[in-house]
């Protein structure tokens, strides 16, 4: 809105850009504002920094002496306010020049930080709305100053004229629109009214709004913000703040945690969420600005642990962006983020040491989280590890109860070797935890950090088989031609069968093999397929002695002391096919092919044994 000057025409002479004002307000609509409803914010914001500079002016005005008036009806929307308001030279020098902010002027520059808006150019967000944009100010810096009025219109151009004392009796402004017809759904009276509360609901000052129907003006922010109110009792408190957190972001809290940061004027609170979320899922948390709303979807201000939480804040000194809907990266964003992320902590551990109810319920909702936290944080670690839910031997239990009982703690490196062997080390005395699943094979292993008595160590196959009972050489020799043949049977999956006795006796085999053998058999496999060309030398440059797979059978299950006893061959090569299926099946892995074929075909061929033995 800065006009042509003529005289830059000239040859030679400096040119002055001109700017397009609706291509700017089309760029604004389009890639700095999220919606054109922020038309209204930023006119509240306006007059909020007219009235602190209001209040700077007027040190000794009560509390509550001057305030907003928000009115709406189907022609108008109208924006009052008490503030320090403009002079005529203000209104040239502010309204007229894009980019330049009043807030800049008359020494304010150096208390920047008592004000909302920052960048001069919030009152272009009403022409999202509106074709013209009537000011009407006086100002309370000059005695006995007259009332300027100012319009502006949406393509560039403007008036200013001095208006008589009566046209604004006192100090301030008001600022009136005339909605355009496609503009409805943000100016219809109810939705100023809500956009009024969802904006202003914890200013500072006094905002009412009428709907010209001829009724009261309704107070827009009637109550302080909850965490700044009394309350008869802690307990009060507590729910007082539950029921807040529940009317913002729509669930019960499992708990809420004040955070209060006085250095940086922050006081606010966390709703801890009564449910699991995906670990990584990061929630927005409502930042007020000096209680103006700035954003519902604000990232940045929690660590990204910490998204077993959604807060809701009110700071003085967090900046906001141009936009003035999400907050700056600074330092300042930097050691807030730090200091609310110690107040999650605190709460942690005042949960761990006099709330074990809370703490539990916490941990069953949100143990994925807590493990996340204590990969990194050794505060954390040893506050919560021995509270932490694992999968073991005894079931699902903490550390803590399990460490109890075994002063051994093994350790697997995934789910499905934890379930192949759980019910055999089980029943051999041995206390094993599945680490398969995120986190927890590293926290397992830190567990001495805590309890030096105990000792982690990684579950591998010898430390398993050596717990398994050798049978005597009379049975092994008697079984012998039946190993022979399922060693032979079962070589094409690289799977070695010895014979034990274990508990409990109903398993009939154990198959002990990890994924890591598994994909360096199929590496040399591949290698041996592709022999001579340069994929094979690659593959073959990697091979190691390839570990095989190993399918023990138990001599105290009567199945299996049945079957090493069979004479003929295909039968006891049909039987051994039969154990590794149900062993493989057991250990509860995806299956290959050829397993799924050989598991199909064993069965159908004992079934037709059993058929032909009984006719």
């Amino acid at each position: 809105m800065t006009l042509p000057d003529t005289a830059s025409h000239r040859p030679g002479a400096d040119r002055t850009f001109q700017v397009d004002l609706r291509g700017l307000v089309d760029l604004l609509s389009h890639h700095l504002y999220s919606s054109p409803r922020v038309y209204l914010r930023e006119l509240m914001q306006n007059a909020v920094d007219a009235l602190t500079a209001r209040h700077a002016l007027e040190p000794a005005a009560p509390a509550g002496s001057f305030g907003i008036r928000l009115y709406a009806d189907r022609s108008v929307v109208r924006v009052e306010d008490d503030g320090v308001g403009l002079t005529e030279e203000d209104v040239h020098t502010f309204l007229a020049t894009i980019g330049r902010s009043s807030k800049r002027a008359d020494g304010i520059a150096e208390q920047r930080g008592d004000f909302i808006g920052q960048f001069g150019i919030g009152l272009l967000s009403c022409f999202l709305v509106a074709d013209e944009i009537h000011v009407v100010s006086r100002s309370a810096r000059t005695s006995g100053a007259p009332a300027v009025e100012w319009r502006g219109r949406g393509d560039g151009s403007y008036t200013v004229r001095t208006l008589p004392a009566s046209a604004r009796p006192a100090p301030g402004t008001t600022v009136t629109l005339t909605p355009r017809a496609d503009a409805g759904e943000w100016t219809a009276p109810a939705r100023v009214q809500a956009l009024a509360h969802h904006f202003g609901s914890l200013l500072r000052h006094p905002v009412t709004f009428d709907d010209g129907s001829g009724g009261p003006a309704v107070p827009v922010n009637p109550e302080q913000a909850p965490w700044a109110r009394t309350y008869p009792t802690p307990g009060a408190r507590s729910r007082a703040l539950a029921a807040y957190g529940a009317e913002v972001f729509g669930f019960t809290p499992l708990d809420t945690v004040e955070l209060n940061l006085p250095a940086v004027g922050l006081r606010g609170i966390a709703c801890v969420l009564p449910e699991a979320v995906p670990a990584g899922r990061r929630h927005g948390h409502r930042v007020h600005v000096k209680g103006m709303l700035l954003s519902e979807q604000a990232e940045d201000i929690l660590p990204d642990w910490a998204f077993f939480v959604r807060c809701v804040v009110d700071a003085e000194s967090l900046r906001p962006t141009a936009s003035r809907e999400s907050l700056y990266e600074d330092d300042t964003l930097a050691a807030v983020r730090d200091a609310l992320a110690e107040q999650l902590r605190a709460w942690i551990a005042r949960a761990a040491a006099s709330d074990p109810e809370l703490l539990h319920r916490f941990l069953q909702a949100h143990h994925l989280s807590v493990k996340s936290l204590a990969v990194h944080d050794d505060e954390i670690l040893r506050m919560l590890l021995p509270w932490l839910p694992f999968e073991t031997t005894d079931g699902h239990c903490t550390l803590d109860e399990f460490s109890r009982t075994h002063r051994t703690v093994l350790v697997t490196s995934s789910v499905e070797e934890f379930r192949q062997v759980a019910a055999i080390a089980s029943a051999a005395g041995l206390g094993v935890v599945n680490g398969g699943y995120t986190y927890d094979r590293e926290l397992v292993h830190r567990l001495p950090e805590i309890r030096p008595e105990v000792s982690v160590a990684d579950l591998d196959p010898a430390t398993l088989t050596a717990h398994l009972d050798p049978v005597d050489r009379e049975t092994e020799l008697a079984a012998a031609a039946y190993l022979a043949r399922a060693r032979d049977a079962l070589a094409v999956f690289d799977c070695d069968v010895a014979l034990r006795a274990f508990q409990p006796a109903s398993a009939p085999a154990l198959l002990v093999d990890s994924r890591e053998a598994r994909h360096e058999r199929t590496r040399s496999r591949l290698a041996r397929e592709q022999e001579g060309g340069l994929w094979g030398d690659i593959l073959g440059a990697l091979q190691q002695e390839a570990p095989r797979a190993q399918l023990i059978l138990n001599q105290l299950n009567p199945l299996v002391r049945t079957a090493v006893a069979i004479d003929e061959p295909e039968l006891a090569r049909t039987s051994a096919e039969a154990l590794y299926g149900q062993a493989a099946l057991l250990s509860r892995r995806p299956l290959r092919p050829a397993e799924s074929s050989l598991i199909n075909r064993s069965f159908l061929d004992l079934l037709a044994h059993a058929l032909r033995k009984d006719s």
